[in-house]
């Protein structure tokens, strides 16, 4: 006999930050988030129309949900990409189907943006792409929209809620945020003391509803820090919830750099640098500098060997105040990645202080 609080999965966390934990995901979790999602996204998931391309792995909490659950649910297809890296055979199988939806994240909508065959397929068939798993940056959406028609819906989510917490729809997308709660949802932002802010303040993320996990497995101390009594749970995020009910995830709390008292989000600089023509990617974490304070150092992946230090300063001034420029900027091949693709900047942070050190 199988009770709807009985644990289904252990789902290890990205361990992005830190070390990855196992949330207990129950069966009512599971099935909760997928007719919630179900629900949220009623005027695109269509019952046995949609072609979903699958190219994340299912064993990722996001992945998994679309496609094995809320897909499955609605008897639509998936058509599974076994190596989203090889982007030839990636586009070569994108030729074969009349995809309806994609399901992706930021770093592999950029790789497809820059492969030529990609940009001949056939994309009228496509009304819905769905971005999770970091932060998408302007210049991809916008790019994105550009070149297939299709908004980006962002959304945003995390292992321990099952996982989406929000999502823009497709009749209703704010760029820059991951969209209303999905129902039976409740998010409020809160300050350093744990007490609610009103719209428009910045603040942890907070979030209550049936997708909450039931706790990380065996780990009861690391449970209680993240889960209170009223059953809220604390993301480690930082947003901003507008008046209207749009969620803007400013950054990970743990990320957040400290300059000389001011706070510095790394997605904002990120975002900011991605603009630039001949940047393909950028990850910007803090370094301790000699007063005790940080600096905002920027990794940059450039298709133009010609581009130094002071055209990436230059053209981040003219979007940035003076404190969220990169006071280091480094050039690198490729950014350290998940085997999802989400940038780790904690392996960033790991090497500098290693450096340092040295």
């Amino acid at each position: 006999a199988i009770n709807p609080e009985d644990v289904a999965v252990l789902q290890y966390t990205g361990g992005t930050t830190g070390v990855a934990k196992g949330a207990m995901l129950t069966h009512r979790n599971l099935v909760a988030n997928m007719v919630q999602l179900n629900e949220h996204m009623v005027d695109s998931f269509r019952k046995n129309q949609e072609v979903y391309i699958a190219p994340l792995p299912l064993y990722h909490i996001y992945s998994f949900t679309i496609h094995c659950t809320s897909a499955v649910s609605l008897g639509n297809h998936s058509i599974l990409i076994p190596n989203p890296r090889d982007i030839p055979a990636f586009v070569s199988t994108l030729k074969k189907y009349p995809f309806t939806l994609f399901v992706g994240l930021n770093t592999l909508f950029n790789a497809l943006l820059r492969n030529p065959d990609f940009q001949k397929l056939d994309f009228s068939p496509l009304h819905l792409t769905s971005s999770g798993g970091m932060a998408l940056t302007t210049e991809t959406a916008n790019k994105w929209k550009e070149l297939t028609g299709s908004p980006i819906t962002e959304g945003y989510g995390l292992t321990e809620t099952s996982p989406v917490v929000c999502s823009n729809q497709c009749n209703a997308v704010q760029y820059g945020t991951v969209g209303r709660a999905l129902p039976e949802t409740e998010c409020k932002v809160v300050d350093e003391n744990g007490n609610d802010l009103p719209a428009g303040e910045a603040g942890e993320l907070l979030i209550r509803g049936p997708q909450v996990m039931k706790g990380y497995w065996q780990r009861p101390e690391a449970t209680a820090e993240v889960i209170n009594q009223d059953g809220w749970f604390k993301s480690g995020d930082m947003a901003v919830i507008a008046t209207d009910g749009f969620i803007k995830i400013v950054d990970r709390k743990k990320d957040m750099i400290n300059v000389s008292g001011f706070k510095v989000y790394p997605n904002e600089v990120e975002d900011v640098l991605a603009c630039h023509p001949d940047i393909v990617e950028a990850a910007v974490i803090g370094v301790p500098d000699s007063e005790g304070s940080e600096v905002v150092k920027a990794f940059v992946v450039s298709t133009n060997l010609e581009l130094d230090i002071k055209a990436v300063r230059d053209f981040a001034k003219t979007k940035l105040t003076a404190y969220k420029v990169p006071h280091q900027i480094e050039f690198c091949k490729e950014l350290p990645k998940t085997n999802v693709g989400k940038v780790l900047r904690r392996e960033l942070r790991d090497k500098e202080i290693a450096k340092a050190k040295a």
